[in-house]
């Protein structure tokens, strides 16, 4: 499998969501959001551009894959 870097901590806070609230947004449980920003889950796609639009940042700047 391959591993990720994710900045989705940095893109939730420049939105002004807390975990709970982008949970809420794209209909996750909270500590789904914080596995995702540890890089401890693997999001589905429709799960990473559900973020990507909640965050209105690009998905690959969000998680960023490596080879």
């Amino acid at each position: 499998m391959e591993q990720y870097i994710s900045h989705l901590k940095k893109y939730r806070q420049l939105a002004n969501f807390t975990q709970e609230e982008l949970a809420n947004k794209v209909g996750v449980r909270r500590e789904t959001i914080i596995r995702l920003e540890s890089a401890k889950y693997n999001p589905s796609l429709k799960l990473a551009v559900d973020i990507s639009r909640a965050v209105d940042a690009p998905l690959e700047d969000i998680f960023e894959f490596q080879k």
